[in-house]
């Protein structure tokens, strides 16, 4: 399996692997020297805890290097007049009967709460190529979709600004 990401999607997890490796694990292991030098490990919380940041470390570290590894570098090329990649779309939701905004991006830098929806989301599939008054479904799963229609597209692009996902 390959992860589509951007060039940017890339240089943000090197930026990230690099304080992992360099700066974040010398830290961690002299954290839990110093904490296994408090006494009896079985009764240690410094220890504990030191130990599960340096794994949660290592684990990052792990799927960072599996996900440059695995990459296939994307690009927009969208009409100028269809949702592409980093464009921010409004879109009408019929059976809401309401307007949402969400820019479409990777999968490792979607955040639904800051309105950024990953590509591979039934939404996010499901808008690109779509022109301003394009009637489409989203199907959910097998047994649930619905009506929604675009109302605007901004124009985007990867700026850099949206943070990777933390996992």
């Amino acid at each position: 399996m390959h992860n589509e990401l951007t060039k940017i999607d890339l240089q943000k997890m090197q930026e990230e692997l690099d304080y992992r490796r360099i700066t974040l694990r010398p830290q961690l292991l002299e954290e839990v020297k110093v904490a296994r030098s408090f006494g009896d490990l079985s009764e240690n919380f410094e220890y504990k805890a030191a130990k599960q940041e340096k794994n949660k470390n290592e684990k990052r570290i792990r799927y960072l290097e599996n996900m440059m590894k695995t990459a296939v570098v994307i690009e927009d090329h969208s009409a100028a007049d269809a949702v592409g990649l980093y464009d921010k779309v409004t879109v009408w939701l019929e059976d809401e009967e309401e307007e949402e905004t969400w820019q479409v991006v990777t999968t490792v830098r979607q955040d639904v709460f800051q309105g950024r929806i990953s590509k591979e989301s039934p939404m996010g599939s499901a808008l690109l190529g779509k022109k301003v008054g394009e009637r489409f479904y989203v199907q959910v799963n097998k047994d649930f979709g619905y009506y929604a229609v675009v109302r605007s597209i901004q124009k985007g692009q990867d700026d850099g600004s949206a943070e990777l996902n933390p996992f």
